[in-house]
């Protein structure tokens, strides 16, 4: 699930002082525009859903820097384990900007998470996960890219009692206007405390997105609170390391669901690593 998207404002023939604002709007979120991919983070795992399972998120994240906010909410992810080591994946936000007042629907996301190698005692899992966001949030409002752009990102995972690491890089393709694209990589450490509580912390570090900008990387601790064993709260809190100045949050509901009784040895083996690591929430 995802956030920080990359927005493309098409300047127009404006008055000076419009177009200074719209610039110094362009500067602060282009800055830090990245998805948010494996939620509460920005980091991703390789592990889909298990097939015949299902997640739901509703969420809501913020950007601030300089005096101005990006956010989005209430916005809604879908996974859906459609075959053996094979998630369907889609995100629908919605997106306010601040100081503009400006909200509505941001662009979609749609992506296919596969699990090639599967976790072992001494190896640990690999999974690609493609993304291609479609332009459907307004982009002369600041709500959208303005054009299709794609992630392709490869994460590996290994597990160890309680402890869970994993984190990998990715490279986004953007031709819309004053973008370019880039490299971006995560790495995150996490520890279920008790059964109910699950707290890690990431570091994540995205190229420059947009022409003139500088590499951005942040530091962020979060975790999952669960509620039962199929609904958990999620939060994150985060703030750059290097790179132009921001504070990031995330806060969200996640629930799964799926049939008990599928006996094949596919289904047994990810409910497994469902029910071992439901903290990774994949």
């Amino acid at each position: 699930m995802r956030w920080f998207r990359s927005r493309v404002h098409r300047l127009r023939r404006v008055g000076v002082p419009a177009l200074l604002s719209q610039a110094a709007l362009l500067c602060i979120f282009f800055s830090a525009s990245r998805a948010f991919a494996g939620p509460p983070f920005q980091t991703d795992d390789p592990e889909p859903v298990p097939f015949h399972h299902y997640e739901a998120y509703v969420f809501g994240t913020t950007d601030h820097s300089g005096g101005s906010t990006f956010s989005q909410g209430p916005a809604f992810e879908f996974n859906v384990g459609a075959a053996p080591n094979l998630q369907f994946h889609i995100v629908v936000p919605m997106v306010y900007l601040n100081p503009d007042n400006n909200f509505g629907a941001g662009d979609v996301e749609l992506g296919a998470k596969y699990r090639f190698i599967q976790e072992t005692k001494r190896r640990p899992q690999v999974g690609a996960f493609p993304m291609i966001e479609l332009p459907t949030g307004d982009s002369q409002r600041g709500l959208g890219n303005g054009q299709l752009w794609a992630k392709l990102p490869v994460w590996v995972q290994k597990s160890s009692g309680p402890w869970t690491t994993y984190g990998g890089v990715g490279y986004q393709i953007n031709h819309a206007p004053e973008m370019k694209n880039s490299w971006f990589a995560g790495w995150l450490v996490q520890r279920d405390l008790n059964k109910r509580l699950t707290l890690g912390t990431e570091v994540f570090s995205q190229q420059a997105q947009q022409l003139g900008t500088r590499e951005t990387t942040f530091v962020d601790v979060g975790g999952y609170y669960n509620f039962t064993p199929n609904f958990q709260l999620l939060f994150m809190g985060g703030h750059t390391a290097a790179g132009d100045r921001h504070t990031v949050a995330y806060l969200g509901l996640y629930y799964t669901w799926g049939p008990k009784d599928d006996n094949s040895s596919e289904s047994r083996l990810q409910d497994g690593l469902f029910s071992r690591d439901q903290s990774s929430l994949r």
